[in-house]
């Protein structure tokens, strides 16, 4: 009785799929409308006529794949993307015709990896013959394979003679000499392996959102084209193409992955190639051609760089969107490798959607021994959609020109972006213009000698519980196309910058950024800024001007970009803002960091019976009718906001010398106002020229916003305004009459009160129940001490008994009549 398990065959009919598939990449035509609009981007000036043939470059008319084959001979792409959309719709048709019902698009999804070499077969035996010469000095790796093809042939001649010769001689010897010959013929077709002689890397798009939607045929597997997120991928999906949302978190260097090793025979001089298609190999030593096999020679290989393939090759990291973990779950992540072509498609911080094949990765070496049965997952990416493209990858072509500017024909742009930014929150249009410019940013500036001058915006939200800032930088972070929440309890130094890792491929230390990184030529958004530690906060001072990280850890020293706008939102001091103490009191941040931000937003939350009747409205309507009330504007797209932003942002306004002088005139009114609030309740600190810098770049924003290349007085004049608004809270309650009085007056108004309460005890006031009183109105020891030293020098009063007593000069007897001794005012305790 045998103990050999039964073989399965599956009844799989490769022929009549082989036949399918070139039948598709022959006689394939788009549709006359296309169906997606990435595909008419990647038509690249494709004219198709009315019955889906395709005229491009001259080269003539003809089915879709076949024009790219056409330009893939000729050197000109070396990327064939087939979209499952195209087979879709060509299997349907060929359905409708009554041909047979191969349901090519769910063998694909379920088995992609030997659907990419059944494709690749096909391509090279239906591709076309190059119809402009090739000029191979211009590569090396057909120039090598144009020689070994020659020299082979020789070889192979060479050896059919001497067959033949012996034939002639042995009449004995035809059978084997026959055998032989179809022999080196076979050498001859069989001289290189296909994907050493393949110059194109292929690729499969995965259906659409209107393809799965036609795709009723395989409902149960339409599942595998909605972008998943990693933790619901299972180990079901092992070999079949899926799509994965997240965003990248690491990125490592490309590397040269070999594909094909060429090796040379030192004895009969013969070429050995073998493929490579797992992460580890074992060199060929001993050469197998017929020659050393007959003469037992067992020549000896050597490996040949240049005849070998490489492919470029990335490792990436990604993981799972904030709003796809569960909670109390941290996030996984899934690791992405990246080949051929789509190399330096992926930065960190990127919101993608990745659809590639999900494939095991079993361990090597002694971490085999320690790992057992267990092994790791990978996906081997096939196609990348990137959600928000940065400002900078976006194309100024007519289209988008023509939306921007109907934009801009609908008039009071300014007032329509800013009311745009969360139109949901009620209110804050002078906050969500500050974010606004924040978004459009200044003016970069190299001078000469090297230095650097930032032109991104930071903004400061400071205010009271429930005035929504949390909610402006959420909306903040979903306009901008790299944009960074994180709250201060929740990021570390390190989760800020930088940390040192370990690179899982290489061993060797590497840096994984943090969130100023990943914000990088974006907006980094920093929620309970206030709660920060101290160590934690100083990594955003350089962050902030020179926009760089400096790291020196694990032995790497280096300097990573961080060009990248701070919107921060922190709660004064003592949750809410106490109007008894000054600005700087309450808003406890030291003012190396609060000069870094171009305007500081004071948002308090003053009683107010109007703002109050209509906030609470809003608030009620919300909560009955599920919506927010009717608007009485239209909102502008956030994917509008983008392409308008990203249009005013390859501005660069230039200054002019009349508005030069103005806003150097407004620098010194600045400095001067804040010189003379310097003790007062409303001071918030000296100007300084970071103060100048700001205001330079808010007007320079507001010129771009006019998509103007030169700065207005106009753009002076509201940047000042802005900056005066931001701090109009301190002046809505009552105490505004005292504004002009200084903390000298105010407390000897506060003192001459207290006497007037205590006439029975001839105009004295004990010390002690003067410093409580004058402490809890929010003036310190030092203010009080100036005062009572003031007014003893114009003889208003006196501290006596050894300054115990405040005692009023009401006149002269009284003052005789006291047997206590008087102190001097140089005597007053500190």
């Amino acid at each position: 009785m045998s103990n050999i398990l039964p073989s399965l065959q599956l009844p799989v009919d490769y022929t009549a799929i082989s036949q399918n598939v070139k039948d598709f990449l022959q006689h394939f035509k788009t549709e006359a409308v296309s169906r997606d609009e990435d595909i008419v981007a990647e038509e690249d000036e494709a004219m198709v006529d009315a019955d889906g043939n395709v005229e491009m470059d001259g080269i003539g008319q003809g089915p879709k794949y076949m024009r790219l084959l056409q330009k893939m001979v000729n050197r000109d792409l070396d990327i064939i993307t087939i979209e499952l959309d195209d087979i879709l719709q060509f299997q349907d048709e060929k359905f409708l015709d009554g041909g047979q019902k191969i349901d090519l698009v769910r063998n694909i999804q379920e088995n992609t990896n030997h659907y990419i070499e059944l494709f690749s077969q096909a391509i090279d035996e239906i591709k076309p013959l190059p119809t402009k010469e090739i000029d191979n000095k211009d590569d090396v790796l057909d120039v090598i394979l144009n020689q070994r093809r020659l020299r082979n042939q020789r070889l192979v001649a060479d050896r059919t003679n001497e067959i033949r010769q012996e034939i002639q001689t042995d009449s004995n010897a035809g059978t084997q000499g026959s055998e032989a010959l179809r022999e080196l013929a076979e050498e001859e077709v069989e001289l290189f392996p296909a994907v050493l002689t393949r110059r194109y890397f292929l690729y499969f798009k995965p259906l659409t959102t209107q393809g799965a939607y036609r795709y009723r045929s395989a409902a149960k597997k339409v599942q595998m084209s909605k972008p998943l997120s990693v933790r619901q991928i299972k180990g079901d999906f092992l070999g079949q193409l899926i799509t994965v949302r997240g965003i990248i978190t690491r990125v490592s260097d490309v590397k040269p992955a070999v594909d094909v090793i060429a090796y040379t025979c030192d004895q009969c001089g013969y070429e050995v190639f073998q493929e490579v298609t797992s992460r580890t190999f074992t060199p060929l030593a001993e050469c197998t051609s017929r020659e050393c096999q007959e003469n037992q020679t067992k020549g000896q290989l050597f490996m040949s760089t240049r005849a070998s393939k490489f492919n470029a090759f990335q490792e990436c990291k990604i993981q799972e969107l904030s709003q796809q973990v569960p909670v109390g779950h941290i996030p996984r992540s899934l690791t992405i490798h990246v080949n051929g072509a789509l190399v330096r498609s992926l930065s960190p911080g990127d919101i993608v959607d990745v659809s590639g094949i999900f494939l095991p990765s079993p361990y090597t070496g002694f971490k085999a021994l320690r790992a057992g049965l267990l092994t790791e997952t990978y996906l081997e990416t096939q196609y990348v959609r990137q959600h928000k493209k940065k400002f900078s990858a976006f194309k100024m072509d007519p289209e988008m020109e023509s939306r921007v500017m109907s934009i801009v024909a609908q008039g009071n742009v300014y007032n329509r972006l800013a009311q745009s930014i969360a139109p949901e929150i009620y209110g804050n249009l002078d906050v969500k213009k500050a974010l606004l410019l924040l978004l459009v940013s200044g003016v970069d500036k190299k001078v000469g000698d090297g230095m650097k001058i930032r032109g991104d915006i930071n903004v400061c939200l400071m205010g009271d519980p429930g005035v929504a800032k949390s909610q402006l930088l959420k909306a903040i972070c979903k306009i901008s196309p790299r944009g960074v929440y994180t709250t201060g309890k929740g990021s570390s130094g390190v989760g800020l910058t930088a940390a040192v890792m370990k690179d899982p491929v290489t061993d060797e230390m590497i840096l994984e950024g943090g969130a100023l990184v990943l914000a990088d030529n974006g907006i980094c958004c920093i929620d309970e800024f206030d709660k920060m530690d101290e160590n934690d906060r100083t990594a955003i001072h350089e962050v902030m001007e020179q926009q760089t990280i400096s790291i020196s850890k694990a032995g790497i020293n280096t300097s990573l970009n961080a060009r990248t706008s701070i919107l921060a939102a922190a709660n004064p001091l003592y949750g809410r803002y106490n109007p008894r103490l000054s600005p700087l009191d309450n808003i406890n941040l030291p003012a190396a960091l609060l000069s870094r931000f171009d305007i500081l937003f004071l948002l308090l939350d003053t009683p107010n019976v109007d703002n109050d009747s209509k906030l609470a409205e809003h608030v009620a309507y919300v909560h009955m009718h599920n919506r927010q009330p009717d608007l009485t504007f239209e909102p502008i797209e956030p994917s509008r906001m983008r392409e308008y932003i990203a249009f005013a942002k390859a501005k660069r306004p230039i200054m002019t010398q009349e508005v030069n002088e103005y806003v150097t005139q407004a620098y010194i009114r600045l400095r001067q106002d804040s010189k003379r609030e310097l003790d007062s309740k409303f001071s918030f600190g000296q100007a300084t020229p970071r103060t100048l810098l700001g205001i330079i770049r808010l007007a320079q924003a507001l010129a771009k916003l006019r998509l103007v290349n030169r700065v207005e007085v106009e753009d002076v004049e509201e940047a000042l305004r802005l900056v005066r608004v931001s701090k109009e809270s301190l002046y809505q309650d009552n105490t505004k009459t005292r504004e002009d009085q200084n903390p000298t007056t105010r407390i000897y108004n506060l003192i001459k009160r207290m006497s007037q309460d205590t006439l029975e005890n001839r105009g004295t006031l004990s010390y002690d129940t003067i410093v409580k009183t004058v402490r809890s109105r929010g003036f310190t020891m030092l203010q009080l001490n100036n005062c009572i030293q003031e007014y003893s020098y114009l003889n208003v009063w006196h501290l006596i008994n050894e300054g115990t007593i405040l005692k009023f000069v009401d006149d002269e007897s009284s003052m005789e009549d006291d047997q206590d001794v008087m102190v001097t005012p140089s005597k007053i305790p500190a």
